[in-house]
């Protein structure tokens, strides 16, 4: 399903937790699915929040590959951008437990972002931190490591499951210093034009307790009320949208 260029472009004005809560709105997956776990975590979480495609391959560095060029299908890799329906997210599983080398450096990334890469998540390690940081390249990941070992790719394009989620390729993923959540395709743009809406809601208790004035239990309750019908009345329509 393609999506227009400015659903990204909305989904990226939004912080990731926020995209999670619109999620929920339409109720199309249980609440504790469709997001990577803590072992996945922002390399430069002041960074804003990074939308884009999965673009997936397997990883390993404990050993030699048994021939050829062990970034062989890195050219490959940025072959499939073009399958893609927007710009690329590199998603890797590292299968070497505990990882030995680091999936990226400063290389790796920079033809990435070069050839339109939002961001690089892997299960193993980084490297080349602040040469990385300099390029404004968002990475997740879930060590950091200063050798790259023996890396080279297994395979490109096949599902990987990455801080317990299964990514397939061309998955629509959002992530920012809190982590990095899936978006199902056929409710991303309607999620895109809610997400406003919903954090309109928020503001409504975060208004009173952080505003001026004496605050009461009375009257937390009353604008929790008025949050509460708020998101209600938001469900109800999402629903009737979606359905």
């Amino acid at each position: 399903m393609g999506l227009k260029p400015d659903t990204l472009a909305k989904l990226a004005k939004f912080d990731t937790p926020t995209i999670c809560n619109v999620i929920e709105l339409f109720d199309v997956r249980p609440r504790s699915s469709g997001f990577m776990d803590g072992r996945i975590r922002a390399g430069f979480p002041e960074l804003p929040p990074m939308v884009g495609f999965a673009c997936t391959a397997a990883f390993r560095s404990g050993s030699p590959p048994l021939g050829g060029d062990a970034y062989g299908s890195f050219l490959e890799q940025v072959r499939q951008y073009e399958s893609l329906p927007g710009p690329a997210v590199m998603v890797f599983q590292d299968l070497d437990d505990p990882p030995v080398g680091a999936t990226f450096g400063e290389v790796m990334c920079s033809v990435y972002q070069g050839f339109g890469s939002t961001g690089l998540i892997t299960s193993g390690g980084g490297r080349d931190l602040l040469q990385v940081r300099a390029l404004d390249y968002p990475v997740f990941t879930g060590t950091t490591i200063c050798a790259h070992a023996y890396c080279h790719i297994l395979h490109l394009g096949l599902p990987v499951r990455v801080g317990g989620l299964v990514v397939q390729q061309g998955d629509l993923l959002h992530g920012d210093a809190n982590g990095v959540t899936s978006i199902p395709l056929d409710i991303a743009a309607d999620a895109a034009d809610v997400a406003q809406e919903f954090c309109d809601a928020e503001k409504i208790v975060i208004g009173y307790v952080r505003g001026p004035g004496p605050k009461s239990v009375e009257g937390l309750a009353e604008v929790r009320t008025e949050f509460t019908e708020a998101l209600a009345k938001l469900y109800r329509r999402v629903r009737r949208s979606f359905a």
